[in-house]
C-alpha cells in the first residue's frame, strides 16, 4: 500500500496452501523465488503455509536450505495462522518470525483493494455482475448451508 500504483502479486508470486498442496506445487514455487532470475524484484508469499502436510513441509524446508545458497536477496513471505504455528513449517523458520498487526486502517485498505481490483469496461466480464464492476467479490453467510 506504500505504492499504490504498484500492481498487486500476480499468480507466480502467491502460493495459497492446503492440506492437499504438492511438494512438486511447493518446488516449482521456491524454486521461482530462490533462483535468480531476470523476473524483477518480486515478492513471493506462501498463503496457510501451517496447512501443508508434514511431508510436504519437511521436504520444503530441505529444498529451502539447497536453494537459498543461489540467491541471496530472495523476498519471501510465510503467513500462518497463529493458532496452528507450531506446526512444521511455522517452526521451521521460527527465527525468522515477524508478528503482523495490519497498519493501516480497514476503509484505507479496501479502498486500496477497489483500485486495484476494479474492471474499467465490465462489458464481457463477470465484473458486471459484482458491485461498482469488481472482478472479485466475497459471498458470506453467517449460517452453514444457505447456499452461498
Amino acid at each position: 500500500m506504500n505504492s499504490p500504483e504498484q500492481p498487486l502479486p500476480s499468480f507466480d508470486e502467491v502460493l495459497l496452501c492446503t492440506p492437499q498442496t504438492s511438494a512438486e506445487q511447493v518446488g516449482l514455487f521456491l524454486r521461482r523465488c530462490l533462483i535468480p532470475c531476470h523476473g524483477g524484484d518480486k515478492i513471493y508469499t506462501m498463503l496457510y503455509a501451517d496447512e501443508l502436510s508434514y511431508e510436504v513441509s519437511c521436504w520444503a524446508e530441505e529444498l529451502f536450505q539447497r536453494l537459498q545458497g543461489y540467491n541471496s536477496s530472495y523476498r519471501l513471505i510465510i503467513l500462518c495462522n497463529c493458532e496452528r504455528e507450531n506446526s512444521y513449517l511455522p517452526s521451521a523458520f521460527s527465527h525468522c518470525k515477524v508478528h503482523m498487526i495490519p497498519q493501516r486502517p480497514r476503509a484505507e485498505m479496501e479502498q486500496y483493494l477497489q483500485r486495484h481490483f476494479q474492471v474499467a469496461q465490465p462489458s464481457g466480464s463477470a465484473a458486471a455482475v459484482f458491485r461498482e464492476h469488481m472482478s472479485v467479490g466475497i459471498v458470506s453467510s453467517k449460517r452453514a448451508g444457505m447456499g452461498k
